[in-house]
């Protein structure tokens, strides 16, 4: 179906019209054999970065792009509507390098940051643990001052890019119980007390590898704390809301490709002697897929475009991810339902983008506490 794009430059339709080749050329057709196997495409991950997408919402001064988050949010939603996971991958690395951006010392930023936004290092964020997930402040990892820098220990948990990623952020406890005593330190991935757990065996998005990482005494230097001591929610509240617009992007894209499927199927499986399209029950689920994803972009686009004339946008941010999540369940639902039981095996792909929605659902705070954050703000 016709999607009504709008960009601020020639140059920006023309690298949409290439991202949409290797979304629909490179990505949708291999995604199936990649997810079966678990196996994350680094290769595509560091193309796209070399093509600059990863960069394009960062200042031309360390190698980014100079582009709207407008403009960005719109490329990853086209290339989750070819594979959800190298979306997220693309959107997870510009997570990472959105703290070091914005609260890292020019030392640390020359040295890692070019590098990570044209995808020659990998960096994945280590916040969760196993008692801290929404609530950060609970987080136990802890770094000891010793000569010249810190020594980090402790355990980290659902750390996408795991395994993969060359450099880690990694949130860790500097000062008393609560938020107030979190720091940010970039630790990389081959230093002595590292150690990645074996991936964990998920329900979707296998092909994005997410495992623990632990940190036995790794020695980090001074230098490389991003922000300031005790000053890691910071750093984190400024990735925050971003994540929740990229994830948001990923559920339009999704949503998208689901709704494409369903309808071109619907317009060819013929029962009773006619396409089951012309079905009122079948024509009315396609109709409210299309008006729900059609929302969903709107708001989306509509939040980026705040966060570009430097408004706040954490409300309209949690309104998005809990809107979009929630769309791209139903949408991937009602795909797998107009298909029947073609749809529940897996010669279609709508079954595997059903049990990608749910992860959507799940990340970057959870659906309920994107409800929480709602609230408080009325």
């Amino acid at each position: 179906m016709t999607i009504h794009r709008h960009f601020d430059s020639a140059e920006q339709a023309e690298l949409f019209d290439v991202v949409t080749r290797i979304s629909e050329k490179e990505l949708a057709p291999v995604a199936a054999d990649h997810e079966a196997r678990a196996d994350y495409p680094r290769h595509l991950v560091t193309r796209l970065g070399e093509l600059g997408v990863i960069g394009l919402a960062f200042p031309q001064r360390w190698g980014g792009g100079g582009q709207s988050v407008a403009f960005f949010l719109q490329v990853v939603e086209e290339l989750a509507r070819g594979w959800l996971a190298v979306a997220e991958s693309v959107h997870l690395q510009a997570l990472t390098c959105r703290g070091l951006a914005r609260h890292g010392k020019d030392e640390l930023r020359e040295a890692y940051l070019p590098a990570m936004l044209e995808g020659r290092l990998l960096g994945a964020n280590c916040m969760s643990e196993a008692e801290a997930g929404s609530d950060l402040g609970a987080m136990t990892t802890a770094a000891s001052p010793v000569d010249g820098g810190y020594r980090i220990s402790g355990l980290k948990t659902w750390v996408s890019h795991a395994g993969a990623a060359d450099v880690y952020l990694v949130y860790c406890r500097t000062g008393g119980a609560g938020p107030g005593g979190i720091s940010c330190f970039l630790v990389e991935a081959g230093q002595e007390g590292v150690q990645v757990h074996p991936p964990f065996a998920k329900m979707g998005v296998c092909a994005l590898p997410t495992a623990p990482v632990a940190f036995d005494g790794v020695r980090v230097p001074a230098v490389r704390m991003v922000g300031g001591r005790n000053r890691g929610m910071l750093v984190a509240a400024s990735v925050f809301d971003h994540g929740r617009l990229g994830i948001a992007a990923c559920a339009v894209g999704l949503a998208q490709a689901a709704l494409d499927h369903a309808s071109d199927y619907a317009k060819q499986r013929r029962q009773f002697g006619s396409p089951i399209a012309s079905f009122q029950g079948v024509a009315f689920l396609l109709a409210d897929m299309a008006t729900q994803i059609a929302a969903a972009r709107a708001l989306l686009l509509t939040t980026a475009r705040l966060m570009d004339e430097g408004r706040p946008v954490s409300a309209e941010a949690a309104k998005c991810k809990l809107f979009a999540t929630d769309t791209a369940m139903r949408v991937t639902t009602d795909a797998v339902q107009i298909l029947g039981g073609s749809g529940y095996v897996r010669d279609h792909p709508t079954e595997r983008w059903m049990r990608e929605a749910k992860l959507l659902q799940i990340i970057e705070g959870t659906n309920q506490i994107q409800r929480a954050t709602i609230a408080q703000s009325l």
